[in-house]
C-alpha cells in the first residue's frame, strides 16, 4: 500500500508541472527564434522579445546569431525601460566580445540607455536638488558616446554621439549654473560661487559659463569681496564682451549691473 504521504506529494508535483508554462519554441531551429523574437520587437511586444533573446543566447551560444540576440535584448530592455539591465546587457556583450562588427553599435546604445534628453530642464529646482544617479547617468552616457567617437572616428554612429556629448556638457553646466542661481537668490553667497566656480571648472567654455562669471561678480560684490569681484567681471569682459549682464540686463543705471536679484 503506498504511503498517503507520498500519494499527496506526487500530486503536488504533477500539479505543479501542469501549471508550467509550455516552452512553444521547443523543436524550433535558432532562425525561426530570432525571427519569431524580431517579430513581436517590430510589434511592440517588447517583453515577449526579450524573453525570446533570452532563449536564442542559450540555445544557440557562441554563434553570431546569439551575438545579435545579445544586442537586440539590449535595445528591447531599453525600450521596457529598464536601462541599468540594458547597460548590463550591453557590458556583457562589449566584455565577451571586443572584437565584434557590433561594438561601435553597442557603445552607441549604451551611451543612449544612459542619455536624458530633459537634462538641464529642472523646473523643480526650488525644492530638491538633481540627484546623484542623474549626474551619473548623464556621465555615463558621456563617457560611452566619447569612448565610440575615440574608438571608432568613422563609426556611422559617430557624428550623433558628438552631438550628444556636446548636448550633455552644455545641460550639466546649465544644471550647476541653476543650482547656482538659485543659491544666490536666496543669499547663501558661499554656496552659489561653489556651484558657479564648478561649472567653470568643470566644463571650460560653454554658454553656461557667461551666467556663472555673472553670479560670481554678484555674489562676491555681494560679501563685500572687491578684489575677486572685479576679478570675476575682468574675465566675463574678456570672454563674453557683449554680454547681456554687461550692457546692465534692463536694469536702470543707478544699480550696479551684477545685482541683478
Amino acid at each position: 500500500m503506498v504511503p498517503a504521504g507520498l500519494v499527496l506529494a506526487t500530486g503536488l508535483m504533477l500539479a505543479a508541472c501542469s501549471n508550467t508554462p509550455k516552452d512553444i519554441t521547443v523543436g524550433w531551429s535558432p532562425e525561426k527564434i530570432y525571427s519569431q523574437a524580431k517579430d513581436e520587437a517590430d510589434n511592440g511586444a517588447w517583453d515577449k522579445a526579450i524573453g525570446l533573446f533570452e532563449k536564442l543566447e542559450g540555445r544557440a551560444a557562441g554563434t553570431v546569431l546569439a551575438q545579435q540576440a545579445q544586442i537586440d535584448k539590449a535595445f528591447a530592455q531599453y525600450k521596457t525601460g529598464e536601462k541599468v539591465q540594458a547597460a548590463a546587457t550591453l557590458d556583457r556583450f562589449i566584455r565577451l566580445h571586443p572584437t565584434s562588427p557590433a561594438v561601435d553599435y553597442a557603445l552607441y546604445l549604451k551611451g543612449l540607455v544612459n542619455f536624458n534628453d530633459n537634462l538641464g530642464l529642472f523646473s523643480s529646482i526650488i525644492n530638491q536638488d538633481l540627484s546623484e544617479r542623474d549626474q551619473k547617468a548623464a556621465k555615463d552616457s558621456y563617457e560611452s558616446f566619447r569612448e565610440l567617437t575615440l574608438r571608432f572616428p568613422e563609426s556611422k554612429y559617430s557624428p550623433e554621439a558628438r552631438q550628444r556629448m556636446t548636448y550633455i556638457v552644455n545641460s550639466l553646466a546649465s544644471y550647476e549654473v541653476h543650482v547656482a542661481r538659485y543659491y544666490a537668490s536666496r543669499g547663501a553667497h558661499v554656496a552659489a560661487i561653489n556651484r558657479a566656480q564648478q561649472a567653470i571648472a568643470d566644463y571650460p567654455g560653454v554658454p553656461a559659463s557667461e551666467e556663472a562669471l555673472a553670479i560670481l561678480v554678484s555674489a562676491y560684490d555681494a560679501m563685500g569681496i572687491d578684489s575677486l569681484r572685479d576679478d570675476a567681471k575682468r574675465v566675463l569682459e574678456k570672454n563674453f564682451p557683449k554680454s547681456a549682464y554687461l550692457q546692465g540686463s534692463g536694469l536702470t543705471k543707478s544699480k550696479n549691473w551684477w545685482r541683478f536679484w
